[in-house]
């Protein structure tokens, strides 16, 4: 049987917001528009020349049972965490944080040496059994993620999933994500398989191009899509695989994808939680300074609570 290829079921026009002390951000998940995407919880694109944009950061602020992937494209953030972690990553660089019982952190923008800062942050949620884990990170600079340079001049960095049988740098997810930067000159076509039943999206950060099949005419593989111009994110409904077009310009996307948890929420800022009882103890947590997991053996007891 043929693959069936995705559909584009809604197209979302980001939604300006200012975060964190001061930074401006397009947001295109976790909005009125689009609140939640499972496993995914929040989108935002950052780009800008103007420091004043920015350089205000995300001062020290706490996340609790979800995973946040920071991706840069321009310009440097330097962090900072309750861990005992700190750094900077820069252009082509890849933050894969998994916040799990409780972390504290910062990160500060600045700009790169030709003024401009940009790059996307994306919250993946966590499953029940792993909200209260140890945090982790996947630290990778840019030559460590595989690119795929294909002869009709598509380019695919692989941050996770894999393409043409190259894996990604980010490995051991629970939402078996895949995470690609995919730029493709006009003229260029790119498929590419998508497990059935992940949820799936696109987001064009750069030029435009023709995204799925025609998603109220039904399926037939000769459809037009749905053209996007940047910046704009395509919502794909189900299928085996993801097709897009760059046509008389260049496009430049992310494809992101991963395995619905299918479980209840509870979010409140960056706690995100299973019920409102374990909001209120995150909150308890963060007043009484008991937030930051620890590995001892009160941190112990309250695993194993919580996993009954």
């Amino acid at each position: 049987m043929a693959a069936q290829p995705r559909a584009v079921e809604r197209v979302i026009e980001p939604t300006p917001v200012i975060e964190g002390a001061g930074v401006r951000l397009r947001r295109s998940i976790a909005t009125a528009t689009l609140d939640y995407l499972d496993p995914f919880l929040l989108l935002d694109n950052f780009e800008s020349s103007d420091p004043d944009d920015y350089l205000a950061g995300f001062p020290w602020h706490p996340h609790r049972g979800i995973e946040t992937v920071t991706y840069m494209l321009a310009g440097e953030v330097d962090h900072r965490d309750s861990i005992g972690n700190s750094g900077m990553i820069g252009a082509g660089d890849v933050q894969w944080m998994t916040a799990g019982g409780g972390i504290m952190h910062e990160e500060m923008p600045r700009p790169g040496a030709d003024g401009r800062m940009g790059g996307f942050q994306l919250w993946v949620n966590l499953p029940a059994e792993l909200k209260m884990t140890q945090p982790r990170y996947q630290d990778l600079g840019a030559a460590q993620i595989p690119e795929v340079r294909r002869a009709d001049g598509a380019v695919i960095r692989v941050v996770a999933g894999e393409v043409d049988g190259l894996t990604g740098a980010v490995t051991e997810i629970h939402a078996e994500p895949e995470y690609l930067d995919v730029s493709l000159p006009p003229g260029v076509s790119f498929s590419q398989p998508v497990p059935r039943g992940h949820s799936a999206f696109a987001y064009a950060f750069a030029g435009e191009g023709v995204f799925g099949v025609g998603c109220d005419l039904g399926y037939r593989g000769d459809l037009d899509g749905e053209l996007l111009v940047a910046p704009r994110m395509a919502v794909f409904g189900d299928g085996d695989e993801v097709r897009v077009e760059a046509r008389d310009q260049a496009v430049r996307f992310l494809l992101v994808s991963g395995k619905p948890l299918g479980e209840p929420i509870a979010r409140y800022g960056p706690f995100v939680m299973n019920t409102r009882e374990e909001l209120q103890l995150a909150l308890r947590d963060l007043q009484s300074d008991t937030f930051v997991w620890r590995d001892d053996a009160e941190w112990a007891r309250r695993r194993r609570t919580w996993s009954r």
